[in-house]
């Protein structure tokens, strides 16, 4: 291994880390709701599954959005243009703000929609307030991450996963006192969740903004928060990248959001399991986003800097990262096929249904990292119109018909849904590896040809 190698392994380990902690710590937090739910009963976690499914698409979006910030702060630190950096992080906040607020109310124009899924009624019953209680806690989210880009974008990833352990602990705790009904409090079952999870975000937007604006390491920034100073310029750029962005993570999330309605079609059962098992596997793909997250960093700032030779040693490291890690959770997810559903429900069916299905996630480990941390280095190289059609014909056109036909219209078998969804994954990641090859190829040869101009003049 070349010294320079060891360099890009170094720098990729000291910016994915913490994101991967917080994301696992964020996963942690969903496993302590899916396990605490559960203990209320198979329809409370179905329901829980439900909308989860349905609040996570929306999300995403937002969230999408907000990554747009990152690769244009990354570039713009690269470039020495500081003076962009305060004008990007007030644009991108008061425009997760408008966007969470609309967010919210396509959510709750949504509501009346879960009688017509064909779930069961008490699963829709339990659904309808809990998704109204969670759906709320979308504008802090997105308020929170308009600061977390901002300080990652900058190569400071650290102090957000310490703000989310600790708020992740205050969710934990709120969960228990307010499902179950301890120190006082009234027992609210699975709306409990919903309130400890809105508590939670709205404390994660403000620890962040507080690091972001007392912090030494950004006393040289002066910031400016206004809508009246948001400039068109910024606002383009953050929602060129930042909607094609989102619609990746619509496409992905809602084809398994789907899957969880499709389960719900089979039984309650499936539905329960499907949650189970996407809980479990969510865990190693949150994981591959800390290293999306560093990818992204890495390739905006060695993008502006013009270094199209280490942006590409930068890529190739952190692919081998992702390919190792996610062999790692792929043979965890074997192992413990048995024991890990067994921690959500004590039915006997759902444990061997959620089994089966962690046999499939085995397979599909390696493509679901290096799809995700695909589309984190395209957008840190500000290309992200294709990869956005890329996850359309993946999710869309392969995944979701195959898992519908297979699934449900021929087998009513939860396990076919997720072979297609395995499919999906896999189509994903190979034809964002071959739009990576093309893109960098013609970057080598721009800034080639840029070097060579300078040398001349």
């Amino acid at each position: 291994m070349t010294s320079a190698a060891k360099h890009h392994y170094r720098e990729n380990f000291r910016l994915a880390w913490p994101v991967m902690i917080g994301q696992l710590g964020q996963i942690t937090v969903a496993v302590a709701d899916n396990v605490m739910v559960g203990q209320l009963g198979t329809e409370p976690l179905a329901a829980a599954s439900l909308v989860n499914g349905i609040f996570t698409v929306i999300l995403v979006f937002g969230i999408g959005v907000a990554y747009g910030l990152t690769p244009l702060i990354a570039n713009a630190h690269g470039a020495g243009r500081m003076r962009q950096l305060p004008l990007l992080l007030n644009a991108s906040l008061w425009l997760n703000l408008g966007i969470g607020l609309v967010l919210f109310l396509l959510l709750e124009g949504l509501t009346p929609a879960l009688h017509h899924m064909r779930q069961d009624p008490e699963v829709v019953r339990l659904a309808a307030p809990y998704m109204t209680i969670v759906g709320m806690s979308i504008i802090p989210i997105l308020g929170y991450y308009a600061f977390k880009q901002f300080a990652e974008g900058l190569g400071h990833t650290r102090q957000a996963m310490q703000i989310t352990i600790v708020v992740n602990v205050l969710n934990v705790v709120l969960n228990y006192v307010l499902i179950f009904g301890k120190f006082g409090f009234p027992s609210l079952g699975l709306n409990g969740a919903g309130y400890a999870t809105l508590i939670s975000r709205i404390v994660m937007w403000g620890a962040m903004a507080v690091f972001v604006l007392r912090s030494r390491l950004f006393r040289q920034i002066t910031f400016v928060f206004s809508p009246l100073w948001v400039l068109r310029t910024h606002a383009r750029e953050i929602l060129a990248i930042g909607v094609p962005s989102g619609f990746q993570y619509i496409f992905e999330v809602s084809a398994f959001a789907a899957a969880s309605v499709l389960a719900g079609m089979i039984s309650p059962e499936s539905q329960a399991a499907h949650q189970i098992a996407i809980n479990l596997a969510s865990i190693s793909y949150m994981a591959a986003t800390g290293l999306a997250a560093a990818a992204t960093i890495r390739t905006g700032n060695l993008l502006g800097r013009c270094d199209g030779h280490n942006l590409h040693l930068a890529v190739r490291t952190i692919l081998v990262m992702t390919v190792a890690w996610m062999s790692f959770a792929g043979m965890v997810f074997l192992l413990g096929r048995d024991f890990f559903p067994a921690l959500y429900s004590n039915e006997a069916e759902v444990i061997e249904i959620a089994s089966k299905l962690l046999i499939v996630a085995v397979f599909f480990q390696i493509s679901d990292g290096v799809q995700a941390v695909g589309l984190g280095i395209m957008r840190g190289l500000k290309d992200v119109r294709i990869p956005t059609l890329i996850t359309f014909v993946a999710y869309w056109v392969f995944a979701l018909p195959g898992s519908y036909y297979f699934g449900v219209y021929k087998s009513e078998n939860v396990v076919a849904i997720w072979v297609f969804l395995a499919v999906g994954l896999t189509l994903s990641a190979a034809m964002l590896l071959w739009r990576y090859r093309v893109i960098i190829r013609r970057l080598q040869n721009e800034l080639e040809v840029k070097q060579n101009k300078t040398e001349f003049v």
